[in-house]
């Protein structure tokens, strides 16, 4: 829910004149000084380059690549094609966390799919004719969807090795962190956000202390928990959230198509998580 929300609260930002890059970086400063303020002790693992590695790779594929294909293909192509193409994500990851894992796909997990993509595409699409299709934006979203499916993979591996929590979570920020500054001066001219604004104060706070700090640490305890394939099918949420806070925070219609479109993707949702566990329930019982 909080995350359906961070796409108004980047959308204020850029109105701002800040770049999506710049928003990136600074949300993740904020993020990691609060953590450090949370927790300030450093873990030392001591397993290895190796082990370093893995959190490099959670770091790189979640926050730094994910971030700049999001943000770059928006750019390039509708942001309804990237809105719907990036919640193929919960797809891509429970294929991959099926080979890679071992996790068990039901049927139910692809008649989910199929429905919360039908109604995702309602909202995409919401007052649009027909899909126009950009080549480069479109696989930059795709390239998105695939990047956090890898950093499902990566956390869930992460996590089986029973790293602390807040500690293990903060040194994937700081790997994200970290790419992502190195590339910050490829954009040019670096502007500081304007903190004399409350409104600049305020979207950061929310970005960088509740949809960064605090979200992203429950969303890897979801992960270690629940398993990739079930936390990630929560991604098809987002949309959903963000047409509900568009409408109240940016004066945008909720149509009868966008409401068909999240009734059908709330339902996409129930059959991915529920049902195959109730049916499987039922078949226990009957036998």
């Amino acid at each position: 829910m909080v995350w359906g929300m961070t796409f108004v609260s980047t959308k204020v930002l850029l109105n701002e004149g800040l770049t999506p890059l710049e928003v990136l970086f600074f949300r993740f400063v904020l993020a990691l000084a609060v953590m450090f303020c949370m927790k300030p002790k450093i873990f030392r693992h001591g397993r290895g380059w190796k082990e370093e590695l893995l959190f490099c790779a959670a770091g790189v594929s979640g926050i730094t690549a994910y971030f700049c294909c999001e943000n770059v293909a928006l750019g390039l192509t509708y942001a309804s094609n990237v809105s719907l193409i990036i919640c193929t994500a919960p797809f891509l990851t429970g294929l991959a966390a099926h080979f890679a894992l071992k996790e068990e796909l039901h049927g139910n997990f692809f008649t989910g799919f199929v429905v919360a993509i039908i109604g995702i595409a309602c909202i995409s699409f919401n007052g649009a004719a027909y899909l126009s299709l950009n080549p480069a934006g479109d696989l930059l979203a795709v390239g998105a969807a695939a990047c956090w499916a890898c950093y499902s993979i990566f956390t869930r591996r992460i996590f089986s090795r029973n790293y602390p929590l807040l500690e293990a979570t903060r040194r994937i920020l700081l790997w994200g962190l970290i790419t992502a500054g190195l590339i910050l001066p490829l954009q040019g001219e670096v502007h500081l956000p304007d903190f004399g604004s409350g409104i600049v104060w305020l979207n950061f706070l929310f970005l960088g202390v509740l949809a960064s700090s605090i979200c992203f640490v429950t969303w890897n305890y979801g992960l270690r928990v629940l398993g990739a394939v079930k936390a990630t099918a929560y991604v098809y949420l987002t949309p959903v959230v963000t047409v509900i806070g568009a409408f109240f925070l940016l004066d945008e219609h909720i149509t009868m198509l966008s409401a068909t479109g999240m009734a059908l993707t709330m339902a996409g949702l129930i059959l991915s998580e529920t049902r195959g566990n109730m049916l499987g329930r039922l078949r226990r019982k009957g036998s």
